[in-house]
């Protein structure tokens, strides 16, 4: 565990790092990626190469995920854990020692876990229920084969179970079955004869890689994962191979696995009573009470399978080896907090594009909506936080657009989501493998979006990582303040959602949770923040000096109750003990109703009613009531603004009054904030904080500017005083002391006047593939696929626009390069000298440094999408779609080509001014 406890310490260190400068980055602050090993045709050189671009763009880690291969390279795939794929493991450990990157790997190929060494005894499995209604009263001889014909080879018979016409009898016939055949003198009446076999999904592993196809295994089951993780053992030990820093696992995409072995026998220890007496109303079509609280009592033992018998194990393995864990609980039929809390590092994942309405923001109508709002990508960073977690990971940008389309510019607002929804260490979804020597576009993973050398968005990428490093330096130090704990009402969600295995999906959260996210973005829009709580670590919270301490250490104000229906009587009795203690204990719109579940139901309820009597007496959730209860308080309401005010917490004012967005956490000596205007304002202006401070300082991670900023006191809170434009971003840090010697933060006064840049450029192109030579004198700032060329409308290119000005004398204390509509990225020059790379809005530069009286060279070299040049490649019927399985699809999932693909503007599309500013 050496290697674990050195992760943990150097956080630590990096933690006590407060003062008034930027934070070293540790490597994990650096932005890390899924490396996509198609085929696993890799190779010495090629590793090397790749890995060296990839840490000279700044990039930190990787983790390696094996796929599908290319066409036609067969004889260069390495198979997953053969000894010539573990020499290539090796060497990638050396390299990245070497040049400083992190290598994580997958506990797989593609997903989810499966692959060869997987038997069909093992693999993931189903419930198969079949039902034959007999008369009674004479001897049975029943035929009881499975139906489904592929399953004959693999089911096995679990229960052979018969019920009388009322469901008031229930006999076990299993023991009366021979071969398929069931003999059996019934009783008279009418009885139904309810069938249980175990059968198998028959999934194989998606994308799998060479040496990696087979059955997804059973995760329900501990045998299974113990033998499937005995493989890698092996594989490690016999190639004395290192292990990796971080084993990963994607998002649960097990279907329809939804039974395993020793259910029955499990579910009636857990649940205290036999699901088998109950297939009647278990199986109902009609969701009667006990059908529902029986199901409920199912997906329970579900959720509790899954978090035992594969994440404990699979992380109690990483960490025998020195490893830890990484993992995506979404899709999964588990509790999610309690799944996510079990892992080391719990990852979130983004898919689609967030619509803010930024102004400026170029819109592209090739897109998809975001199925990850706060609301879903808090699920992880919660659980990080109330289980002591350092660090929240994410998958992110998949499938933000199109393939070829996706701009640096249209990440930073999801990136600035995942970061105020908690997330500290983000990865990449993706960057494939791709040798020296193939061919553009080189190889491609089937998902945008690429995040690789061989894309032209890397041109300008390492200001996007130096700004993702700045952020997550700040974001992994500390510690989470959030303001409120929202109790999880996964009770409700599971007795009241139709159907019986329950997939807690990225894509399904709305149907799932439709009031819980509701409450979320309420909260959320009264100025506050919060991390989702569930039953266990409610059970584990304690109250330390009227907050609430969970396990992992971290403090809250308060707790809040958001309209549950359903609570465990131990869980509202901790509550209570809670409130008891001196915490605050919010319901919002009712109490908790019942106990969930049906063993012993009649015995439960008559507990709870007993701590029902122990609540205070309420007449009307429609006031806010605040009742001492002991040392504590318990308040009522279904007002949430009113309910929240009255619990004493302040809110921020930046999220209520200016409609900012942020995340706060606590350091030894204040608070830090990360700030994001996701928005199609900005805010000039006072904004007031909810904690004390008595010197502030603002860093911008755009540019690395640091200083001190202006502070005010009002009614006895601190104010401070803010500039953001609509999409950008700033980290506020408080001190509770004054700070020595410390540059003041540069607050900018545009003047009335501006020189306007729309005459005399000139254009010519650093790189160009297909190449367009020469100059072009085009006069005014404008895309150069309206330049008179062949090539100028299809070419993937870094075209530089140049200017001779004159620098007018005017008095100022500096000036702002405003770009305009850029397409894509652009880097300044200014007099020959790097004056900052443009790479996001509203692409201004301060570049009053470089400028001298009179006259002056501005050289813009702007980098535009690899869009044109792919579609210009379809419309001539090129090859380069050259990879097995689903190959490159569209955002349908369809293979579809770009041929229709309009050009995209390219470079510089108007609009160019300098702003002289004083500060102020």
């Amino acid at each position: 565990m050496k290697r674990k406890h050195l992760f943990f310490s150097l956080l630590l260190a990096s933690s006590a790092l407060s003062a008034q400068d930027w934070p070293v980055a540790q490597p994990e602050a650096r932005p890390a990626t899924r490396w996509w090993w198609l085929g696993s045709a890799v190779d010495a050189p090629n590793l090397t190469y790749n890995m060296e671009e990839y840490a000279k763009a700044g990039l930190g880690g990787v983790e390696i995920t094996p796929i599908y291969g290319v066409q036609g390279n067969d004889k260069n795939n390495l198979p997953f854990l053969s000894p010539e794929w573990m020499q290539m493991l090796q060497h990638i450990q050396a390299e990245g020692k070497r040049i400083g990157l992190e290598i994580d790997m997958n506990t797989g190929t593609g997903w989810p876990f499966g692959g060869p060494a997987v038997s069909i005894a093992d693999a993931a499995t189903q419930a198969i229920f079949q039902s034959t209604q007999v008369e009674g009263g004479k001897d049975i001889n029943l035929n009881l084969q499975v139906q489904d014909e592929k399953q004959r080879p693999v089911a096995t018979l679990s229960r052979v179970m018969a019920y009388n016409e009322d469901n008031t009898q229930c006999i076990n016939l299993t023991s009366k079955v021979k071969d398929g055949q069931l003999q059996w003198k019934a009783p008279s009446g009418n009885w139904d004869i309810i069938t249980l076999y175990i059968g198998k999904t028959l999934q194989k592993v998606k994308r799998a890689a060479p040496g990696g196809e087979g059955y997804v295994m059973n995760h329900l089951d501990k045998g299974a994962v113990k033998r499937y993780l005995t493989n890698f053992d092996k594989a490690f030990s016999e190639n004395k191979t290192a292990y990796p820093h971080t084993f990963f696992n994607d998002s649960y995409e097990v279907y329809g696995a939804d039974w395993t072995p020793d259910f029955l026998e499990q579910f009636a220890r857990r649940r205290g009573y036999k699901l088998e007496e109950h297939f009647p109303e278990f199986l109902a079509k009609d969701r009667t009470d006990a059908t529902a609280r029986i199901v409920s009592d199912y997906r329970e033992t579900i959720s509790d399978l899954l978090i035992e018998n594969f994440t404990n194990q699979w992380t109690g393995w990483a960490h025998s080896h020195g490893s830890i864990t990484r993992n995506q609980a979404h899709g999964s039929p588990a509790n999610l907090i309690d799944t996510y809390a079990a892992v080391d590092i719990p990852e979130c994942e983004g898919f689609g594009l967030s619509q803010f309405h930024i102004k400026g923001l170029r819109q592209d109508s090739l897109t998809r909506k975001n199925d990850s709002d706060l609301s879903m990508l808090k699920y992880s960073s919660s659980a990080a936080h109330i289980a002591g977690k350092p660090y929240t990971s994410s998958e992110t940008f998949t499938w933000l657009t199109e393939h070829f389309r996706t701009s640096l510019s249209q990440c930073k607002p999801d990136m600035d989501l995942m970061f105020v929804s908690g997330v500290n260490h983000m990865f990449f979804h993706g960057t494939a493998y791709s040798p020296q020597e193939a061919k553009w576009p080189g190889w491609k993973f089937y998902a945008s979006i690429d995040m690789s050398p061989t894309n032209s968005i890397w041109q300008d990428a390492p200001a996007f990582f130096e700004y993702i490093t700045r952020c997550q330096s700040f974001l992994q130090m500390g510690k989470p303040d959030n303001d409120f704990l929202v109790y999880l009402p996964v009770y409700d969600m599971w007795q009241e959602q139709p159907g019986r295995l329950l997939l807690f999906s990225i894509h399904d959260m709305a149907k799932r949770a439709p009031k819980f996210i509701e409450t979320v973005h309420t909260i959320s829009n009264c100025g506050y923040d919060m991390d989702y709580i569930s039953d266990n670590f409610v059970k584990s919270t304690r109250c330390v000096d009227g907050k609430l301490m969970t396990q992992g250490g971290t403090a809250y104000k308060a707790i809040i109750i958001p309209a549950v229906k359903l609570m465990p009587a131990e869980v509202l009795a901790h509550l209570l003990k809670l409130a008891q203690a001196g915490a605050t204990v919010i319901f919002t719109e009712n109490y908790p109703q019942d106990v969930p579940g049906y063993g012993r139901l009649d015995t439960r309820r008559k507990g709870f009613a007993q701590l029902q009597k122990q609540l205070p007496g309420v007449s009307s959730f429609n006031e806010t009531i605040a009742t001492p209860y002991r040392k504590g308080t318990i308040i009522t309401g279904d007002d949430y603004q009113s309910v929240l005010e009255k619990s004493g917490v302040i809110p921020e004012d930046m999220k209520t009054r200016y409609g900012l967005q942020c995340i706060r956490r606590s350091h030894a000596n204040g608070h830090h904030y990360f700030i994001s205007s996701l928005q199609d304002k900005g805010v000039n202006d006072w904004i007031t904080l909810a904690v004390p401070a008595e010197t502030v300082m603002l860093f911008n991670p755009m540019t690395g500017e640091k200083g001190k900023a202006q502070t005010r006191t009002q009614a006895g809170k601190t104010q401070v005083r803010l500039q953001l434009h609509s999409g950008e971003s700033i980290i506020l840090q408080t001190f509770n002391h004054a700070l020595a010697e410390v540059a003041d933060w540069n607050y900018l006064q545009e003047q009335s006047v501006s020189l306007s840049l729309d005459y005399g450029w000139k254009l010519h192109f650093a790189k160009s593939i297909p190449a367009v030579e020469g100059e072009f004198n085009i006069d005014t700032p404008s895309s150069w696929t309206e330049i008179n060329h062949p090539n100028a409308a299809i070419t993937m290119a870094t075209g530089v626009y140049s200017n001779q000005i004159t620098l007018p004398n005017i008095p100022a204390d500096d000036w702002i390069l405003d770009l305009g509509d850029v397409r894509e990225s652009a880097r300044v020059r200014i007099n020959g000298q790097d004056a900052g790379t443009a790479w996001a809005v509203p692409y201004q530069l301060k570049v009053g440094k470089w400028l001298k009286p009179g006259e002056n060279k501005i050289e813009i070299e702007v980098t535009n999408l690899p869009a044109n040049r792919i579609a210009d490649m379809d419309r001539r019927g090129e090859k380069w779609r050259i990879f097995n399985e689903i190959n490159v699809v569209n955002l349908q999932y369809k293979a579809v080509p770009y041929d229709n693909w309009q050009p995209l503007p390219s470079g510089l599309n108007g609009g160019v001014r300098l702003i002289p500013v004083n500060y102020k």
